[in-house]
């Protein structure tokens, strides 16, 4: 590497594969392609882990939601993340995560600790979902940006789409551990694509890294948990308990909002939310994936 950065010609020498677009864009895919895989694939799964671990529906649907709330703990603080640490060291520490996650889930003993488990591996695919679209200005032309982009969106469509059908066919032939084991050698092929063939250092990188809003993460965290809690505790039966998470996670919203208005590098900008057209296209991504996850969540129980 110090000799590439004395010589600018020895890039030149460098092996095809390591400069190619084509293999960055695919370490992306499939970057991306496991993390929407991870989303959908352990839902169909829920029925199953109900009778092994002799669990109720209450408890074995945070299989789904510690990956879930995750996913939204980090995927906004990811940026920032990648401004102080770099975006390759980042992704590929994620995908190392979301494979190593993996594996502890396919391992799991008992319930909990698949769900541990499962909240390791959001993190992991937090960062994969984060820093793929960041990487392809860097990996492709600008001719092609738009193109790499509608190939990254039809991978998380794709995993999205297969996970059920895919984790139907695995619990039926190899039993429920398969639907987590089987994220393990897509990981390790995931991971030795993006050390070969993405960039070693950001086009974009900042000298001024800035600092990480702990609080803020911290806030978004147990507004999410909490919130999560509130729609899920009592067994169908909502009471106090219920309601005093509820006020709890509107409570942390409010905090939220105040700690991002005082933090000189904020996770969320909340000037953004002036935007009309913006803040009506948030409403109707979170409806959206409201029906989607409420559908793969159901399902399975009734199919």
């Amino acid at each position: 590497m110090a000799i590439a950065e004395q010589n600018p010609d020895a890039l030149t020498s460098a092996p095809p594969r390591m400069q190619s677009a084509g293999w960055a864009l695919a370490s992306l895919s499939l970057a991306t392609l496991l993390s929407s895989l991870g989303t959908s694939i352990a839902s169909v799964g829920l029925p199953s882990l109900m009778q092994n671990f002799g669990a109720t529906f209450q408890a074995v649907q945070w299989v789904v939601l510690a990956y879930l709330l995750a996913i939204t703990t980090l995927i906004v603080s990811a940026g920032r993340l990648a401004d102080m640490f770099g975006r390759r060291p980042l992704l590929l520490g994620g995908i190392a995560l979301f494979t190593s996650a993996s594996v502890l889930c396919g391992l799991a003993p008992t319930l909990w600790l698949l769900i541990a488990a499962r909240a390791v591996q959001g993190l992991g695919a937090a960062l994969m979902m984060a820093l793929t679209l960041a990487f392809v200005a860097e990996t492709v032309t600008k001719d092609r940006i738009g193109g790499a982009m509608g190939l990254l969106g039809a991978m998380s469509a794709i995993g999205t789409t297969l996970g059920p059908s895919l984790g139907g066919l695995l619990i039926t032939g190899f039993g429920w551990r398969a639907i987590f084991l089987v994220n393990v050698p897509l990981g390790v092929l995931t991971f030795a694509l993006a050390w070969r063939a993405l960039p070693a250092r950001n086009k974009t990188a900042r000298l001024d890294r800035g600092t990480f809003d702990v609080v803020g993460t911290a806030l978004l965290a147990l507004t999410l948990a909490a919130y999560a809690l509130a729609m899920t505790l009592g067994r169908g039966n909502f009471g106090t308990l219920n309601i005093g998470l509820l006020i709890a996670a509107g409570t942390g919203v409010f905090l939220f909002a105040a700690a991002q208005a005082r933090v000189k590098n904020p996770l969320i900008r909340l000037a953004s939310f002036r935007d009309l057209q913006l803040s009506a296209s948030l409403a109707m991504s979170l409806v959206v994936a409201t029906v989607m996850m409420a559908t793969l969540v159901v399902a399975p129980f009734y199919l």
